[in-house]
């Protein structure tokens, strides 16, 4: 299924510092310009390029027009040295990309008897019947590679040609994620296009605001000039924080020093070092521990527990999550008593303390958290408004 790899990026693009290759990406769909999908591909992409050392050069969002593809990806070839497409790689009459880009290339596509079974047994496995136009997923660049789709049907493919990499991605995201990780950021790195590492060292925090983070930190910056680049980003409920020595003048271990130093410094409000959600660095400590969670949730209609089983072997950590909206729910539920949801209302701390206990006893956890509060828009009060 993999032809011999074409060597060609042992031009120009691979004797550029990292910093200096130029990545462009496609996104294929009539459906992300007419709004019905969000274009995540950019976000999930650009994000881990940054982490490497490359920033984007651009990203162009395109229809499924054979013609639209064929001039944009000829104005993208010649400008970049990566070209990234998403999309366009499936079954169906609007999945012109590949064709396309052959044109464009001037490749002759094969049909992959390999890739063709391994469709074929896909569709046994689900108990269907694989149709005709499901073969046309087979086809691949005569003097390109093949990326296995381990989620789906159409693999990915993986061109050097002209000095440059060509890497063309499947859509759905749980195929394009894992794919991109696994095969293409390897690759990448091992022809010198992406750092082998990232690029900076992160710390993520939360419980302080991007501006008082600065202000507790600048004193460890000052002392390293303009030889450390500082990077702030705020998020719902958390700040990051990555430092990072564009110039190489501060080596990767300098860098993971000064990070551990800031973090000494801001001690409880230093979540982790690195990408880990919240929910995450608790799972790690629940785990560490064997104790597990119970969730009790109002406003929040079971989004706290979907960040927990969001995590990878939740089983181990969470014992499980009750949505209590209404006040009957939370007396039949988790046993909070109707004399203090009229003494103190349900949005109160009485209440939230109530739910934990509820929750903790209920689910048998060994911890409990509750969350309680206005949604709006047309609830909430002086005291407590919308939000709380």
């Amino acid at each position: 299924m993999v032809s011999s790899p074409n060597q060609d990026t042992q031009g120009s693009a691979a004797r550029k510092p990292v910093a200096q290759i130029r990545y462009e990406l496609l996104t294929l769909g009539d459906e992300l310009l007419l709004g019905l999908t969000a274009n995540s591909h950019l976000t999930f992409i650009g994000a881990q390029l940054g982490r490497r050392g490359v920033m984007l050069g651009r990203n162009v969002t395109i229809t499924d027009e054979a013609d639209v593809i064929v001039a944009q990806f000829r104005e993208s070839w010649a400008r970049a040295d990566v070209v990234i497409t998403t999309g366009g790689l499936g079954p169906t009459c609007d999945d012109r990309t590949r064709e396309a880009i052959a044109a464009v290339l001037g490749q002759k596509l094969v049909r992959d008897e390999g890739i063709v079974q391994s469709i074929a047994d896909r569709f046994s496995r689900l108990g269907r019947k694989m149709t005709d136009n499901n073969l046309k997923q087979a086809d691949r660049f005569e003097g390109g590679e093949v990326m296995i789709n381990g989620n789906g049907t159409a693999p990915g493919l993986w061109v050097e040609q002209d000095g440059k990499v060509l890497v063309m991605l499947p859509g759905p995201p749980n195929e394009l994620h894992p794919m991109f990780l696994e095969q293409v950021v390897p690759r990448l790195a091992e022809r010198g296009l992406l750092l082998d590492r990232e690029a900076f060292v992160q710390l993520r925090t939360a419980g302080v605001g991007e501006s008082m983070l600065e202000t507790r930190l600048q004193p460890i910056f000052e002392r390293y000039g303009d030889a450390l680049s500082v990077a702030f980003c705020a998020h719902q409920g958390a700040v990051d924080c990555r430092v990072s020595s564009p110039s190489g003048r501060l080596n990767y271990e300098e860098l993971a020093a000064i990070a551990r130093e800031c973090g000494a410094l801001l001690g409880e409000d230093l979540m982790c070092y690195g990408h880990d959600s919240l929910a995450k660095v608790v799972s790690d400590l629940l785990r560490e521990q064997e104790m597990k969670l119970a969730l009790a949730e109002t406003a929040t209609g079971g989004m706290l527990a979907n960040a927990f089983t969001g995590v990878h072997g939740a089983c181990k950590f969470f014992a499980g999550g009750v949505v209590c909206y209404s006040n009957d729910a939370k007396m039949q539920l988790l046993d909070v008593p109707e004399c203090l949801l009229k003494q103190h209302s349900a949005v109160s701390d009485e209440c939230a303390v109530a739910l934990a206990t509820g929750a903790a006893e209920t689910l048998g956890a060994d911890y409990a958290m509750a969350v309680t509060g206005f949604a709006g828009p047309c609830t909430g009060t002086m005291q407590h408004p919308v939000g709380t």
